[in-house]
């Protein structure tokens, strides 16, 4: 896969090994500006290692069509990053979208402009026929792109995922990329 090309200076491309370092950077430099909004992590999670091997895991899945780890950069730098994981194949042709941009680029429209090249992505190179997304029940900045996108909210699931250390409520989205 080639870059998708966001801006004149903004592009998503699958993730490398080699952007473990850049990706635990961000990691660390947006912990305060994330934890609202993702689960709790211990500290090896902001380490090179750590999201080196997570790249190496998510890239084995790619090799199968089942993952793809994407990383948004601007000027080479790693300000983003979009996964869309839990591919399921067959008859279904589904998977799960998720995706956090940097808070010194939050507002600037990133996250919309991603999330339309990957349902672009998703339909024509990926194949997929569906995409699911889900966003805690206050995460209004995360509804507003993703309805904005074509996703239309399908429900409300209770407890859903443990963030910020506690089961949390959740709206579930999808969009359906070929009718």
């Amino acid at each position: 896969m080639s870059a998708l090309f966001i801006d004149s200076c903004t592009t998503l491309r699958l993730l490398q090994v080699s952007d473990a370092e850049q990706l635990a950077e961000g990691y660390a430099r947006n912990r305060e500006h994330l934890r609202p909004w993702e689960p709790e992590r211990d500290e090896a999670f902001f380490t090179k290692a750590w999201q080196a091997e997570n790249i190496s895991q998510v890239l084995a899945a790619h090799e199968h069509s089942l993952a793809y780890p994407y990383g948004l950069f601007r000027d080479e730098q790693l300000i983003g990053r979009f996964n869309i994981v839990s591919v399921v194949r067959g008859s279904f042709q589904s998977a799960s979208l998720g995706y956090w941009v940097d808070h010194q680029f939050t507002g600037q429209a990133l996250a919309s402009r991603s999330i339309a090249a990957l349902r672009t992505e998703a339909a024509t190179n990926i194949g997929l026929h569906r995409l699911e997304a889900s966003t805690l029940v206050h995460n209004h900045a995360s509804q507003k792109v993703l309805l904005k996108n074509g996703f239309s909210q399908i429900g409300m699931a209770p407890n859903y995922l443990k963030i910020a250390g506690r089961w949390q409520d959740h709206n579930l989205y999808q969009t359906i990329l070929h009718g």
